[in-house]
């Protein structure tokens, strides 16, 4: 799965202008070869979206569809419970859910006059799932995504800003609403590790909750940048954002910086097998594992943005469409 406002820089300049009302993605031939930012394994498919709307699917990893969606918004990230039933947010705060394993996408949401992005999606089960964006962005659903409500998210903010909106609540309640709407950072990533949700963003946010995202718990500050991606492999968590950098950890208290050598930014950490993939801009990726990076480069240096696991081969959304990389 995974992720993207600022995780490519200009790339994602390329969105379509929000519109007033939806328009459909338009069928393109060349769709699996344009910006693709999240990919993921549904059943026995391999389905990634990306720019002007697009989603394609396929079955083989080879000979790629498009699939029917009502939205032209660069679309950053994809989720699906099952064979059938998934949902994608992007720009223009869009939320997409299908039914039939990502052949026809209908709107939950789409809010064009927000002018945010959401980033990264996630459900708890058939009903409750959770949307993340852009300073702060939060959508909670209940009822399977019928509705959505906003969140927000005092404990993730600083004592200053925390007292600085106390004030402005009771001083200026119009400025408070405007306030609320841009002062956290970017939510880029969330990742479910047993009951715990892990999330990351802007300004080298790492929090936890333990009651699906309801309440937060921010952790110590390990790095000032962005951070883009999130997983774990075996008892080690991994985590990775701009400029190269990536950090480990065994408890999820005490870190450890990786050495990574490159500026590309970490877009993304997939599992394949026993090794960690670390994906970044510049056609850069690692393997990681036994706390051991080997990097790699693409001959086409384009930014790799997500993987989805098929067998030792991951098959991944990049700037420039799906790309295969053999992990050994």
């Amino acid at each position: 799965m995974k992720k993207y406002l600022f995780l490519i820089g200009s790339l994602l300049t390329t969105s379509a202008i929000a519109q007033v009302t939806p328009q459909a993605a338009i069928p393109a031939k060349l769709a699996a070869k344009n910006l693709l930012t999240d990919i993921t394994r549904v059943g026995s498919q391999t389905l990634a979206v990306g720019k002007w709307g697009n989603i394609v699917y396929s079955n083989d990893n080879q000979e790629w569809l498009q699939a029917n969606s009502p939205v032209q918004s660069l679309l950053t990230g994809v989720y699906f419970i099952n064979a059938n039933v998934g949902w994608a947010v992007g720009h223009d705060a869009t939320i997409l859910h299908t039914t039939d394993g990502g052949k026809n996408w209908t709107i939950q949401q789409f809010l064009p006059e927000l002018d945010k992005p959401l980033l990264d999606i996630l459900f708890f089960d058939a009903n409750h799932g959770l949307a993340i964006g852009a300073y702060g962005l939060s959508y909670r659903t209940t009822d399977g995504g019928k509705t959505w409500q906003k969140e927000f998210y005092d404990s993730l903010l600083y004592e200053e800003d925390r007292a600085y909106l106390n004030d402005l609540k009771e001083s200026d309640p119009q400025g408070y609403k405007i306030e609320t709407q841009a002062i956290l950072p970017h939510f880029n990533k969330i990742f479910l590790d047993g009951e715990t949700l892990w999330l990351v963003g802007e300004l080298g946010l790492m929090a936890t909750s333990s009651d699906m995202g309801k309440t937060w718990q921010r952790l110590d500050e390990i790095y000032a940048g962005s951070f883009f991606s999130f997983n774990k492999l075996d008892n080690q968590y991994l985590v990775g954002g701009l400029r190269g950098t990536a950090f480990s950890s065994t408890d999820g208290v005490e870190w450890t910086q990786l050495e990574t050598d490159t500026t590309a930014s970490i877009n993304n950490i997939e599992i394949v097998g026993n090794k960690a993939v670390l994906l970044a801009n510049s056609g850069v990726w690692f393997t990681y594992s036994d706390n051991q990076l080997v990097k790699f480069v693409t001959k086409d240096g384009k930014s790799l943005l997500a993987g989805a696991k098929n067998n030792n081969e991951l098959i991944v959304a990049s700037e420039a469409g799906i790309h295969k990389l053999s992990v050994q």
